[in-house]
């Protein structure tokens, strides 16, 4: 399922650079597979319509345990590289902390200890206009700093316009944003809420948030890959 393995030195390089990785993860035949679970009744613990809470134009709709094959594996596979790199980011910072666990399972085990036991990896659904505002998905104290979207259509053939959008808000310095244009199958790995950068006193936080433009035609889908689970 993985077209390549996830080289943890390589994405902290590029993240450290640019504020994101990007990587090709499935291929067609299981983004379409994924696509098609959305519109099942089972499967999922809830529905968002974005228009309701003013998040944007569009709706997604969380998994539920236990989730399906693909992306409980997905998300156990992805987690250690990005472990690692969580943990250096962690002491660069200077946070309070171990290193984060070696396995994912060893990390949800801390999140539901803490009352975080609801899954949160999700498919989201765009029509023409929808479009999803700058945000940070942090669902509780726990947060693993890391996540990943994954394009499940085809922006050749599906959708025009809706590219995915990381805004960096640097210190004492206008904010940075970057257009991030994922083929079919292509994750983008980014931070959650922030990452270290590093001036001339040491290391900083830089704070993120990512959104979607709106979408001008078609339809487009998504996985997103969060790590840590809901309070």
């Amino acid at each position: 399922m993985l077209t390549e393995p996830l080289a943890g030195d390589a994405i902290a390089s590029e993240i450290a650079d640019r504020g994101y990785a990007t990587r090709p993860l499935l291929d067609g035949a299981t983004c379409r597979a994924i696509a098609a679970l959305y519109v099942r009744e089972d499967g999922f613990r809830k529905r968002i319509v974005m228009e309701h809470h003013g998040y944007g134009r569009g709706e997604y709709k969380y998994f539920s345990y236990p989730l399906p094959d693909a992306v409980a594996a997905l998300r156990n596979a992805l987690y250690p590289p990005l472990a690692a790199i969580a943990t250096t980011w962690r002491q660069a910072l200077g946070e309070m902390g171990e290193a984060y666990p070696a396995t994912h399972a060893e990390y949800l085990a801390l999140c539901h200890a803490a009352g975080q036991n609801r899954p949160t990896p999700l498919l989201l659904r765009y029509e023409e206009n929808g479009f999803n505002c700058l945000h940070q998905d942090l669902y509780g104290p726990l947060v693993f700093p890391l996540q990943i979207v994954v394009m499940l259509s085809d922006p050749a053939t599906d959708f025009t316009g809706g590219e995915f959008l990381l805004v960096e808000q640097r210190p004492r310095a206008q904010s940075r944003a970057e257009i991030v244009p994922l083929a079919q199958g292509e994750a983008a790995i980014f931070p959650v809420h922030h990452r270290p950068g590093k001036g001339a006193r040491g290391f900083h936080r830089l704070t993120m948030r990512h959104g979607v433009s709106r979408v001008r035609s078609g339809t487009r889908q998504t996985l997103g890959i969060i790590f840590h689970d809901a309070a």
